[in-house]
């Protein structure tokens, strides 16, 4: 594996409106390039839970960051097992 993948799956069914999603999305792919150097390769697909429409671009932000960083912590974990 060369680096990093990310999938994306913002159904429909959990944001309505294309413009949200699409925002959505926008800010998952952004976060993860900023990213994407520092983690180990691993392939991850995030889904988006109802209601995430209503959170604005910094709380989406800070909410990725403790993602990647959870996703970095448990990838060493097994890594040193």
């Amino acid at each position: 594996m060369t680096g990093p993948r990310l999938g994306l799956a913002v159904a429909k069914k959990s944001v309505r409106q294309a413009t949200q999603r699409n925002r959505i999305k926008r800010l998952i792919r952004e976060s993860f390039r900023r990213h994407r150097a520092v983690m180990a390769p691993m392939d991850m697909v995030i889904l988006c839970k109802p209601g995430a429409q209503h959170f604005n671009n910094a709380d989406l932000q800070q909410a990725l960051e403790r993602l990647w960083r959870r996703m970095s912590s448990q990838c060493e974990k097994s890594l040193s097992s």
